[in-house]
């Protein structure tokens, strides 16, 4: 099985209310206003941004991930307002195995309003259509209710739960793996 898709130009995606594309110098602002926000950053492995510089090298991470094939990570860019609101995409990109792990955050403002639902649902149809993955994983925080709540929307199914898998903030913190398979699609 080969891959449609050959990470030679970034994909655009377009839902009903959002844009998904790759980031530029001019969405540092934005990605400061959202890894600032200590709520935003309780269950990503990182201290809130103190600067736009912050907010460039991440991007720069996007960039690098994408030249080596192993991740995409789109910007969540409001069709109305043409801010930058949240990240999603892939990291951990398996060609051989056709798998990859979901990520993605959201600005807390839009929390509620059925923004990550829209988005992932785009990000998932691109990861089976044209990445053609058979398997999507995410790791979450066990304590992380709301990232919980979407996958099970999404249709990931929980796997199992790694204990004591990372150090993060000083403390190991255990991961919750859910997963969805291409033969679920069907499912939402």
């Amino acid at each position: 099985m080969s891959t449609s898709f050959q990470f030679d130009t970034f994909p655009q995606l377009h839902t009903d209310r959002f844009i998904l594309r790759a980031a530029t110098d001019r969405d540092s602002r934005d990605l400061l206003a959202l890894y600032s926000d200590a709520t935003v950053v309780e269950y990503i492995p990182f201290t809130p941004f103190e600067s736009e510089q912050d907010a460039l090298d991440e991007m720069s991470w996007y960039k690098k991930i994408f030249k080596e094939q192993t991740g995409l990570r789109w910007m969540i860019e409001d069709k109305e307002s043409h801010r930058v609101i949240g990240t999603c995409g892939y990291l951990g990109y398996e060609e051989q195995h056709h798998r990859a792990e979901i990520g993605y955050d959201l600005l807390s403002s839009c929390w509620g309003k059925g923004v990550m639902t829209e988005v992932a649902r785009a990000v998932l149809e691109f990861g089976f259509n044209q990445m053609q993955l058979n398997k999507i994983e995410a790791k979450v925080d066990p304590s992380n209710e709301a990232s919980i709540r979407l996958l099970h929307k999404l249709g990931f199914q929980q796997e199992g739960l790694l204990r004591q898998h990372e150090f993060e903030k000083g403390r190991y913190i255990d991961l919750a793996v859910f997963s969805k398979l291409q033969s679920d699609t069907s499912d939402t």
